[in-house]
């Protein structure tokens, strides 16, 4: 498995290259029980040549110490394969790079879902921690609403539009930083690459100003009124966006 994480934004395009990553806590202000959490898939070193062969000429970069899973990654696959059976690797998600390199690079990545390999993009279409309101609960704002939507007409009819949505006026407040908003370009790539749309998978709102919309190449969306619990409650102290790059 590969994953694009918001939360590897680095001054680089890397993948991790260990065999066992390391479980990554990198957040604060949140229950113990997550800082206990442990998820210690395997890595898939020889993935990296694979990769950098179907990205060319793009450069990737191999990193064999210093990341492993962060939480943009264990907090999904927890709940996809609780096992920690399946090997994962991550791409980080190159800060110095415009919107339109990472939907390249995520298209490039298309021989890999041919070959068995399945790409999660983990992040947020609008996420802005700086003005989250908790009172809102499980509602979004107007400008939230308008950004989500805009993304949603985009990336289930064409998904290379999603170029185009750096120019959209909600953009600056709704991804106030592009590390969460980036992992979707790489679907909207991967999209492209297939000559389709994606589906969605689930969506709904949190604080105001988060978006939980999540999208799917292939696969069937969760049944209507079973998709997923009750969102849960954003402790206080929780860090602006800042905190995470």
């Amino acid at each position: 498995m590969l994953v694009v994480s918001a939360h590897w934004y680095i001054q680089a395009t890397a993948i991790t290259t260990m065999a066992r990553p390391r479980t990554i806590h990198d957040f604060f202000g949140f229950p113990q029980e997550l800082f206990d959490a442990e998820y210690p898939a395997p890595g898939l070193p020889e993935l990296a040549d694979e990769i950098a062969d179907v990205v060319e000429p793009v450069w990737i970069g191999r990193d064999v110490d210093s990341w492993g899973l962060d939480h943009g990654t264990w907090s999904v696959l927890r709940q996809m394969f609780p096992a920690a059976d399946v090997p994962v690797v991550q791409l980080s998600v190159n800060a110095t790079k415009p919107l339109g390199y990472h939907l390249d690079l995520g298209a490039r990545l298309a021989p890999l879902r041919e070959r068995g390999v399945m790409i999660v993009g983990s992040g947020n279409v609008v996420h802005n921690l700086r003005i989250l309101d908790r009172a809102m609960g499980e509602s979004g704002f107007d400008w939230a609403h308008r950004f989500d939507d805009a993304v949603r007409d985009r990336m289930t009819a064409d998904p290379a539009e999603v170029a185009g949505m750096t120019a959209h006026p909600d953009f600056g407040v709704a991804a106030e930083l592009p590390d969460h908003f980036l992992p979707l370009a790489y679907l909207a790539g991967l999209a492209a690459a297939a000559g389709r749309g994606t589906g969605v998978l689930t969506d709904g709102y949190l604080g105001g100003s988060l978006s939980m919309t999540a999208y799917t190449l292939d696969a069937p969306p969760l049944p209507a009124g079973g998709g997923g619990a009750a969102g849960a409650v954003v402790p206080s102290g929780v860090p602006a966006d800042g905190a995470n790059v």
